[in-house]
């Protein structure tokens, strides 16, 4: 047997409006949604799917998994997702040249972009 990540899913309050920040974000589209779940197709050919499913607890303390996503304009694409209404909280520096920048989504939920890979 072999596995492969297939989808990341997020808890949120209300998908269809988070959906909005992704589709942006991610420069995809939705490809299931019936109001508790939303699915957004990936936005490449081996990308992974990402779900947006509705719970009914508030997000407390630290995500305990996030999205990583890689750009060769870091800063570009901060400036823009902070258009889109993500909210950067801080920026760091690993080994070899990598940086990344840490954002929230519209609910709060943390990701993070990285150049240098």
């Amino acid at each position: 047997m072999t596995l492969s990540i297939g989808m990341v899913t997020i808890d949120c309050a209300s998908p269809r409006a988070l959906a909005e920040f992704w589709t942006q974000a991610l420069e995809t589209s939705v490809s299931y949604d019936d109001g508790e779940f939303v699915v957004l197709a990936p936005n490449k050919a081996d990308g992974v799917a990402l779900g947006l499913q509705r719970v009914p607890e508030p997000r407390t303390g630290k995500n305990r998994v996030h999205v990583d996503l890689d750009t060769t304009d870091r800063q570009a694409e901060v400036r823009r997702l902070v258009e889109l209404g993500a909210t950067e909280l801080g920026e760091h520096d690993g080994p070899d040249g990598l940086r990344w920048t840490v954002l929230a989504d519209p609910e709060g939920n943390e990701f993070c972009v990285a150049s240098g890979h």
